[in-house]
C-alpha cells in the first residue's frame, strides 16, 4: 500500500468519526434546548440555552438560524427520546406500572415544548399538521405498548387505549407554559394512580371473593 492509499484510508475513517462527533454535539444542543424549554418556556433567551449546553451562541445560531427551527428540531427530538424510552424502560423497571409512570413523567416534558410548538409556528398551519401526525404515529404505539404490558401484569385496569391516557394528560398540562405557579405533575400522577387495579387482601382472597 503506497502513501496515497494509507492518507486516503486515514480520511475514509476519519469521516464517519465527523459525522459521529457532530451528530452527538448536536443531540447535545438539543437535550439543552429541551431542558431550558421545560424549565423556562421556549421563549427562553437563546444565551440560557448556550449557557446550558456550554457552547457560544453562535453554534446554536449555526445549527438552528431561527427560534421556531430550533423548537422543531427539539420537538422532534423529545418525540425519538420518548419513544426510544419505552421499551427501554420496560426492560430495566422493576414493573411495567413504574415503566409507565416514568414515561408519563418524560412525556409531560413533552407536552411544554408541543404547547409552544404552534405560536413558534405562526401560520404555518401544515407543518404544525405534518409535526402532530409525527407525534401520534410514533407515540401512540409506545404509550400502548406500556399500558398493555401494565395490563397484562395485572397491574392497571385494561381497555385503556394510549391515545385516550395521552389526551388526558395532555388536557392537564394546558396552560402550563404560561402559568409558573401551576404543576401538573401533582395531577397527572393522581391520574396515572387511578389507573391502577386494586389490590385484593389476603383476607379477601382467602375466602375466594373475586
Amino acid at each position: 500500500m503506497d502513501e496515497g492509499d494509507k492518507a486516503g484510508d486515514g480520511a475514509g475513517r476519519a469521516a464517519p468519526s465527523k459525522r459521529k462527533d457532530a451528530r452527538r454535539n448536536k443531540e447535545t444542543l438539543l437535550d439543552a434546548a429541551a431542558t431550558v424549554f421545560v424549565r423556562s418556556g421556549v421563549e427562553a433567551p437563546v444565551r440560557d440555552i448556550a449557557a446550558e449546553a456550554g457552547v457560544g451562541m453562535g453554534t446554536i445560531y449555526r445549527h438552528f438560524p431561527t427560534r421556531a427551527d430550533l423548537i422543531v428540531a427539539v420537538f422532534r427530538h423529545q418525540v425519538e427520546t420518548c419513544v426510544e424510552a419505552g421499551p427501554a424502560l420496560l426492560a430495566s423497571c422493576p414493573t411495567a406500572y413504574d415503566a409507565l409512570e416514568r414515561w408519563i413523567d418524560l412525556f409531560v416534558d413533552f407536552l411544554v415544548t408541543k404547547h409552544g410548538l404552534a405560536a413558534a409556528l405562526q401560520h404555518d398551519n401544515a407543518g404544525f399538521e405534518t409535526l402532530h401526525a409525527y407525534f401520534i404515529d410514533h407515540l401512540v404505539p409506545v404509550c400502548t405498548q406500556l399500558l398493555d404490558a401494565a395490563a397484562a401484569a395485572g397491574e392497571i385496569h385494561s381497555g385503556i387505549g394510549g391515545l385516550q391516557l395521552m389526551r388526558g394528560v395532555g388536557n392537564l398540562c394546558v396552560g402550563a407554559e404560561n402559568d409558573p405557579s401551576y404543576d401538573p405533575r401533582a395531577l397527572v400522577a393522581l391520574l396515572v394512580a387511578g389507573l391502577r387495579q386494586p389490590r385484593r387482601s389476603g383476607a379477601v382472597a382467602a375466602h375466594g371473593e373475586p
